[in-house]
């Protein structure tokens, strides 16, 4: 499962981690992003040495603005909390798979 992630928890659940996060910036009102969602879900019970979270851009704008996150879906990889790749857009599964595992 991937736990949704709120402003307040960001620094401890993203940025504190060791390791791969991956972070799916998402809205309830976005197409692309209802596709990808089961996409992520299928990545996150493969791939169980990474960690998969979820931030609404609408509830935690900060978090998206200090990212500068434009376009959604935007998946964001961090590795010992920084930003080591993005994936903007609807991608298919192996895309977003080869990119985390080229940050393992």
């Amino acid at each position: 499962m991937v736990a949704h992630v709120e402003e307040k928890d960001f620094s401890v659940e993203v940025l504190k981690e060791n390791g791969v996060v991956v972070v799916d910036f998402w809205a309830t009102w976005c197409g692309p992003c209802k596709m990808i969602a089961p996409v992520i879900e299928e990545l996150a019970n493969d791939m169980k040495d990474v960690k998969f979270v979820k931030v609404d851009v609408d509830k935690n704008p900060s978090v998206a603005n200090e990212y500068r996150i434009a376009s959604i879906p935007t998946i964001m990889m961090f590795r010992d909390g920084k930003v080591v790749d993005t994936v903007i857009g609807f991608k298919p599964k192996s895309d977003i798979e080869n990119t985390i595992k080229k940050h393992l």
